[in-house]
């Protein structure tokens, strides 16, 4: 058999997956870790399956990264990026800024020269993206205060390789720095250019990139859709990708940072969600094999011939960084157990050391022999990082108290009933009682873990979850419902829910909840036709009651009430044509109000037809309960 042939690496590399990982998770190691050990073990320092085309899979592997970098920026929408700008400028820059200093630091006191310590100060500043977010989003701790902070480091980490890449060929002089301009890593768009022309150049692209994510891919996506054809949708998300790869590539750019940016742009698409699921098996498989190359570029043999000088090495990075993530964590106020989530989580160094190491190398920065020790020393500290964090999270955790809940994962439904209500506080309870009562059984879910808790301990059936993903509500029966009632809260959540309804689930009837106007008109723009304002009819019953109270019959405040409501309703459904800012807003509303308070005071002086309860029910039976009495 042809050991070299591509089909023999990929069962190689497949087999070890399918084997590590089951195992590493079954013993608590998680993935990230049995990856690394399957690497170490095909490597060619262990069985040698695998050989020196390691660094070419770690690079085909690495898009890997790419790809996460994009779904992470899927789910932050620009709001949450710009709550996040004081971390990832302050916290990131200080950190990059801080850790350089002091890693150079050491350099110098172990005898290398000024240039020398610069550079692997730079570069070993840097942690892993890949290794520490799927981490964190396999324990479910991204979103605690010290996940968002680890983020946002990663995310400054991300962005300040760019300027690494031009600072490191001005470490060697001039001479090295014009030979290796077209070395391995080819040539750019900049190449030849002005400075100032290609800063303008990138700050072109990026532009470009916002604006053509926000008016050119949605349409293009929109388009693909209609085809009905998944494996297209596969494909135009995979061909976005790839073309912002490329782009930042030619640019000289760091092609995660790219696909970041085209992230957070579409996070507020209507399809994000099915980006996400396209793209997420591709990006696992690619991460995995991305750690697999990692651990089979350790060089066992270097370690066994300087042993001492590689553990010293490996234990000097995860300890002054963890110094300095430890005191940046204190300085911006992390609480104990989240500071200490962030600073294990980051010690390690980072998979841009080995493209930076490789660049460092060819521009004469860095001797062969010393980029070889620290390439080492950078895996073996990210190998490292499942278990510093298992470390963290059984023996260190539970001493200091673990303040923050990590993200709660989505409960399992097994039911699927006519009705769903989204939402289960105050609103939705009353509507999922009147159901009830009259043998009418509805699937309850709502987003709040204290509120879920709480009602089942009365005996409601809720299922946590967030309503606006449509895999959760296929689990809830979407498919075979007849209607839907959306009772949030946040009416922006509902809008989003109602987009997903349209796209996954149209034969489903909408009942939506609406706060005022303002939500009510962009509920009935987006098409849903049952629009239930939630304060409108306790106001109505409010009025009614005034009216009565002030000697009205009660027959002619429910008719007034009724009147109204008629009027009042049509006038929302033509006023949501037009929005707040339009000039003819105001007096549009003026001359309806005015116009509907004639009107209903014409109709008001002829018998309408009245309800059951428009007249005044306690006289009557008094009335009648006496003459039956006599």
């Amino acid at each position: 058999m042809d050991h070299d042939s591509f089909f023999f690496q990929a069962f190689i590399y497949l087999a070890a997956a399918v084997i590590s990982v089951p195992v590493a998770k079954r013993l608590g190691l998680g993935s990230v870790l049995g990856y690394l050990l399957a690497g170490m073990i095909i490597g060619p320092f262990v069985l040698g399956l695998v050989g020196q085309e390691g660094q070419d899979v770690m690079h085909f592997a690495e898009f890997g990264v790419v790809m996460m970098l994009f779904l992470v920026g899927l789910e932050l929408e620009p709001s949450l990026l710009w709550r996040l700008r004081v971390p990832i400028l302050g916290l990131g820059g200080l950190q990059v800024a801080a850790t350089s200093i002091v890693l150079a630091g050491i350099a110098l006191a172990l005898g290398q020269s000024v240039k020398v310590a610069l550079a692997c100060g730079m570069i070993l500043a840097l942690s892993s993206t890949a290794i520490v977010l799927q981490t964190l989003q396999e324990k479910n701790l991204l979103k605690t205060s010290g996940g968002q902070s680890s983020f946002a480091v990663l995310l400054f980490q991300d962005i300040a390789v760019i300027p690494m890449l031009a600072v490191l060929p001005l470490l060697a002089g001039a001479e090295h720095a014009a030979g290796h301009s077209k070395g391995e890593h080819g040539s750019t768009w900049l190449d030849g250019l002005p400075g100032w022309l290609g800063g303008l150049l990138i700050l072109g692209a990026l532009g470009g990139l916002i604006v053509a994510g926000r008016y050119l891919v949605r349409p293009a996506f929109r388009w693909i859709a209609k085809t009905r054809l998944r494996e297209i949708f596969t494909a135009a998300a995979l061909l976005l990708v790839v073309a912002i790869t490329l782009l930042m590539t030619r640019l000289g750019l760091s092609p995660a940072l790219g696909t970041f940016v085209a992230g957070v742009v579409l996070a507020t698409s209507e399809y994000r969600h099915e980006l996400e699921s396209e793209i997420e098996p591709f990006k696992g498989l690619l991460l995995g094999l991305f750690f697999i190359a990692v651990g089979a570029s350790i060089d066992f043999n270097l370690i066994l011939r300087e042993p001492a000088l590689v553990a010293g090495l490996v234990l000097a990075l995860l300890g002054a960084k963890f110094v300095v993530l430890a005191a940046l964590g204190k300085i911006f106020r992390l609480g104990l157990d989240q500071n200490l989530l962030f600073s294990f989580a980051l010690a390690q160094g980072g998979e841009f050391a080995f493209v930076l190491f490789s660049f460092a190398s060819g521009s004469g920065v860095l001797p062969e022999a010393v980029s070889s020790v620290l390439v080492a020393v950078v895996a073996i500290s990210m190998a490292l990082t499942p278990l510093v964090m298992i470390l963290n999270e059984r023996l260190v955790q539970p001493r200091v108290g673990t303040r923050e809940k990590p993200e709660r994962a989505d409960d399992e439904i097994h039911e699927a009933n006519p009705v769903i209500i989204a939402g289960y506080g105050r609103f939705g309870q009353v509507v999922a009682r009147l159901l009830a009562t009259n043998g009418v059984k509805s699937t309850l879910l709502d987003i709040d873990s204290d509120q879920v808790d709480l009602v089942r301990r009365f005996g409601a059936r809720v299922y946590y979850g967030d309503a606006t993903r449509h895999d959760l509500l296929a689990a809830a029966g979407a498919s075979s419902a007849k209607l839907i009632v959306l009772a949030l809260d946040n009416p922006e959540k509902t809008l989003e829910l109602v987009h997903t309804l349209g796209k996954h689930f149209p034969h489903l009837t909408i009942l939506a909840r609406a706060r005022g106007r303002n939500d009510a008109y962009s509920l009935l723009n987006a098409g849903v036709t049952h629009v239930y304002r939630e304060v409108f009819d306790t106001s109505l019953a409010v009025g009614k009651d005034a009216l009565h109270l002030l000697g009205f019959r009660a027959h002619r405040a429910t008719r007034a009430v009724q009147a109204f409501r008629r009027h009042d309703e049509h006038m929302v459904r033509e006023l949501a044509q037009m929005r707040r800012d339009d000039p003819g807003y105001v007096n549009t509303v003026r001359e309806r109000t005015s116009a509907i308070e004639e009107v209903l005071r014409a109709e008001l002086g002829y018998t309408e037809q009245a309800d059951e309860n428009a007249w005044d029910s306690e006289p009557l039976v008094k009335a009648y309960g006496n003459q039956a009495a006599e």
